[in-house]
């Protein structure tokens, strides 16, 4: 932007604001992008993404707000607000339960106008201030320890504790004990806020909502912002869930928050994009905004400095870069600080971009079945990429960080803690060629030679213990390093045998998953696992991530009486889990009793693929040879038991789709006219050297993943069975669809259905099944 043009932007501001000085406080002007050197065209990217996202059901509408150099450069409502009881469009002033943006918005901030009073210090025990919450081991924590979630307590006490009224809610806040020494570990907590928001109360002699609104919101004129809004502005709220059959409307989300009154430090918070747009640049201004002077620039300057906890970034009340940043996007610099609330909102502000980005949804209406960080960051990426005009900062920035930590797995984990779990005990290890830790060692050489451990007997899985076997019988055999037994679990026996366990006191599982039900190392878990309860032995899973991430779930469920070696639990097809979540839920709910340890991977977030993790990629099975395969697995893997070729027995497996019978251009144009995002079909002709058609010149597709973030993998898998079908009749052999499981789906696909008549038969088997997996996620 040239100088003249800043000039101009920065005058009208400063005029603007003079003319105001004794009035309340204006909304941000609206800025021509171009003025302050922002491609507009850049911002219309929003629209396609908020558009997928609304397409995908993952939140009925939202609000997206721009702000850079004083001004706004994009505000835009997409979508409806409300869609029961009765529609409602979106609109750019609709009031927004933020959740957790409250932390940082209100409790935060009051606490650090506390601090620049010296009425509190940051470094000072909280029982200074607070007597009773010193106790139980909490004597010490400071004020700092909580802002930055390095206090050690809980990440939230039982609903229950608030149930009974606020004082014996109170009262049991105060008894609580921190679970990991103070100062050493960032673990996320509700319950530090919710004492903050006490100390607020208790410094200042008013309740939190009271203090925020007199020191904060008023002084800045945002009128829309507040705890328990008033009628007008419930009237123009956008809902959440329902509570008491009764859908929350201007009325707070949150359970404890709401058992407390509507007011608390953790939730609680109503407000509007513009109102917040308001507060943001107050920030960017180091405390000032149009007369108003809120915090100091040396408060400012404390509060949104990073700390490094645990391998991860906080600021005071701010996320920095930590696994919860996953709505930060990828192009603001480090300096940038922000937050995002379980209903759907996300706030960052970047002072060297002098840019900040606000995405408001209400992403639980009305199923409660949303999800919309990878959105907002997408945004902040597209906002960030917009800047067309370079800035140089003349304050010094730290070195950009990796994106992300190396993930540790189970292994390392267990290693790290010198093998604790396993002291003094004789063990039999199940694994195959994936066990291996980062560097590249085997579990079971670790293992053998840790000391305090007897490591007994090793078992191996489908394709065997080198993972090179593609048989139906896999025979038992010796571990040449080590000299250790191996016992098959796919030969003649898939489960441990009592001979084969006597004298084992725990059984270890380390084997890589792929994310998919009928992956068969799932099946050889949980058997094994019930043979461990069955004997009263231990069972120990070391974690690893899910290649194709923990967060998507799709498919069919499997039926019930259906369940078999590629099927051995209710679930759908694409579940999300890591094998240690797999281990959890199939323990409770098949009431196995098995005594499990998950020794639980760090670093991993839900919703990375393996190419973040840091790790090697190990091909778990022989023709699973890259993450693209993983991740067109689930929906190329359950045809395969047709008469197609899925490509085995050629250098890509899973990426190639064809028969003899099939003319490729022809199936190829079908399936792209189907216009599947993500995916491309290229026509092909290949020969499989082994596997189905052996020999035989197949012409079919080769796939092409053109974005995996919006690729549905399961409903490409029934749009390639639906164009089979059409196009190629009786040709193509039906009968055996095993790996689907679920006997309403495959009467679909001979009827002859659409994939949205397919999808939409097994959609509403998910949202039981997301319930049920919720309490077995281990990684948030």
């Amino acid at each position: 932007m040239h100088d003249r043009q800043l000039c101009v932007v920065i005058l009208f501001l400063c005029s603007w604001c003079a003319q105001n000085a004794q009035a309340t406080p204006p909304h941000l002007p609206n800025v021509e992008p171009a003025a302050v050197g922002v491609d507009a065209a850049q911002l219309q990217n929003i629209d396609d993404a908020v558009a997928k996202a609304i397409a995908k059901g993952h939140m009925p509408g939202c609000v997206v707000l721009v702000g850079h150099q004083g001004g706004i450069v994009y505000l835009k409502a997409y979508g409806q607000r409300q869609i029961e009881p009765t529609p409602e469009e979106m609109t750019v002033d609709t009031v927004f339960d933020l959740a957790s943006l409250t932390k940082p918005i209100a409790t935060a901030t009051s606490v650090m106008l506390l601090v620049e009073r010296g009425e509190v210090a940051l470094g000072a025990p909280v029982a200074q201030y607070l007597p009773e919450f010193g106790q139980n081991g909490k004597e010490e924590l400071t004020i700092e320890d909580l802002l930055t979630h390095r206090s050690g307590l809980i990440p939230d006490n039982p609903l229950e504790d608030y149930e009974l009224g606020e004082e014996e809610a109170w009262r049991r806040i105060w008894a609580l004990e921190p679970q990991s020494e103070p100062g050493k570990r960032f673990v996320y907590s509700d319950v530090n806020f919710l004492v903050l928001g006490k100390l607020v109360e208790e410094i200042s002699g008013k309740p939190l909502n009271e203090f925020a609104h007199k020191e904060i919101y008023a002084p800045l004129g945002m009128t829309q912002t507040g705890f328990l809004p008033p009628e007008e502005l419930r009237e123009r709220s956008a809902p959440s869930e329902k509570r008491d059959d009764q859908w929350l409307k201007g009325v707070v989300h949150d359970p404890r928050s709401a058992l407390l009154g509507g007011v608390a430090g953790h939730a609680g918070l109503f407000s509007t994009a513009e109102d917040l747009a308001v507060y943001a640049q107050m920030m960017l201004g180091n405390g000032y905004y149009c007369g108003a002077s809120i915090l100091s620039p040396q408060t400012v300057a404390e509060m949104t400095r990073p700390r490094s906890i645990d391998g991860r970034k906080r600021a005071l009340g701010w996320d920095v870069k930590t696994s919860y940043s996953t709505n930060r996007g990828d192009l603001l610099s480090p300096r940038a600080f922000g937050h995002g609330g379980f209903t759907g909102t996300a706030i960052w502000i970047d002072p060297e971009l002098k840019l900040f980005v606000i995405f408001l949804s209400n992403r639980l209406h009305p199923d409660g079945e949303g999800s919309v960080n990878p959105l907002a960051g997408r945004i902040a990426n597209i906002a960030a990429g917009s800047l067309r005009t370079p800035l140089v900062s003349s304050v010094a920035t730290e070195p950009q960080q990796e994106r992300s930590e190396p993930v540790v797995l189970g292994i390392d984990a267990l290693a790290a803690d010198e093998f604790r779990p396993l002291h003094g005990k004789r063990v039999g290890l199940i694994t195959n060629h994936t066990g291996l830790n980062a560097a590249g060692e085997r579990t079971v050489d670790l293992l053998h030679k840790a000391p305090d451990v007897t490591l007994v007997a090793l078992f191996s899985p489908e394709h065997g213990f080198a993972g090179m076997l593609d048989e139906d019988g896999i025979t038992d055999s010796r571990d040449e390093a080590t000299g250790l037994p191996i016992y098959s679990l796919y030969g003649e026996n898939r489960t441990p045998t009592a001979e084969q366990l006597e004298g084992i006191d725990v059984l270890v599982f380390d084997i890589q998953d792929v994310g998919a039900r009928f992956y068969t190392y799932t099946s050889t878990m949980a058997q094994a696992m019930s043979a461990a309860a069955e004997r009263g032995l231990e069972y120990v899973v070391l974690d690893r991530p899910n290649p194709i991430n923990g967060v998507s779930v799709a498919g069919p469920m499997l039926d019930p009486g259906a369940e078999s070696f590629v099927g051995i639990h209710s679930m759908p097809v694409r579940h999300g889990m890591t094998i240690g979540e797999l281990a959890t839920m199939i323990n409770d709910e098949q009431q196995l009793g098995a005594k499990l340890h998950v020794v639980k991977i760090e670093n991993w977030r839900r919703n990375t693929y393996w190419d973040a993790t840091g790790l090697v990629w190990v091909n778990p099975s022989p023709n699973m040879r890259s993450q693209t395969q993983a991740v067109l697995y689930p929906g190329v893997g359950m045809l395969e038991t047709t008469n197609i070729s899925v490509g085995r027995g050629t250098d890509t497996p899973f990426e190639l789709v064809g028969a003899p019978w099939i003319d490729a251009r022809e199936f190829a144009r079908a399936l792209n006219d189907a216009g599947l995002a993500g995916v491309k079909f290229v026509p092909v002709r290949f020969t499989p050297s082994s596997s189905k058609h052996e020999g035989k010149l197949c012409q079919g597709v080769n796939l092409i993943v053109t974005d995996r973030e919006q690729l549905e993998p399961v409903a490409m898998g029934f749009t390639i069975a639906a164009a089979l079908r059409q196009l190629y009749g009786d040709q193509w052999d039906t009968q055996n669809f095993r790996l689907i499981g679920n006997e309403r789906v495959v009467e679909a696909i001979h009827a002859g259905e659409s994939t949205p008549a397919i999808v939409a038969e097994y959609a509403a088997g998910l949202g039981p099944f997301r319930e049920r997996r919720a309490k077995y996620l281990i990684y948030k």
